[in-house]
This record gives C-alpha cells, sequence and structure tokens, in this order.
C-alpha cells in the first residue's frame, strides 16, 4: 500500500542517492583536470606503469591539490605464456 509516508521517504532515499553520484563525478572530473594540468594526457601512455598513474592521478581527484602526487613506478603483470 502507497502511502504518502513511503513516497517521501523515497523521495529522500533518490536525492541522496543523486547527490552521492554527483560528488563522485565531480571528483573524477576534478581528478582529470589535475592530470590534466600535469600534462598526462600529452602523448599516448608508453606503458602500463603510465596508464596507471593517469588512472590513481584521476581517482585521487581534489587530493591531488593537497600534495599527493600518487606514481606507479612498476607494472609487472605476469601473463601466461603458450606452451611450447
Amino acid at each position: 500500500m502507497r502511502t504518502y509516508a513511503n513516497d517521501r521517504w523515497l523521495g529522500r532515499r533518490t536525492s541522496a542517492g543523486s547527490l552521492i553520484v554527483v560528488l563522485v563525478l565531480l571528483w573524477l572530473v576534478i581528478g582529470a583536470v589535475a592530470a590534466g594540468q600535469r600534462h598526462y594526457y600529452d602523448s599516448a601512455p608508453s606503458n602500463c606503469a603510465s596508464a596507471g598513474t593517469i588512472a590513481v592521478t584521476i581517482i585521487a581527484g581534489p587530493l591531488n591539490y593537497f600534495g599527493v602526487n600518487p606514481k606507479i613506478a612498476n607494472c609487472h603483470v605476469n601473463v601466461p605464456q603458450p606452451s611450447q
């Protein structure tokens, strides 16, 4: 049975969820801007370490402006080799 109280609670839940989505998107946009200011987009990533650095810079978001400078030094992936 739908009541006004149920509709009102669902409305609050939806607006809180929307706020979280907007905040996460804003966080990622700020991180992408920080990566652009560090000229990470000037050339294509040459290896997975540079791609990883771009990714963690974007994920760090506004923390980049408080002195966080995330970098990925090594990126060793054990890829299975075909049998001989």
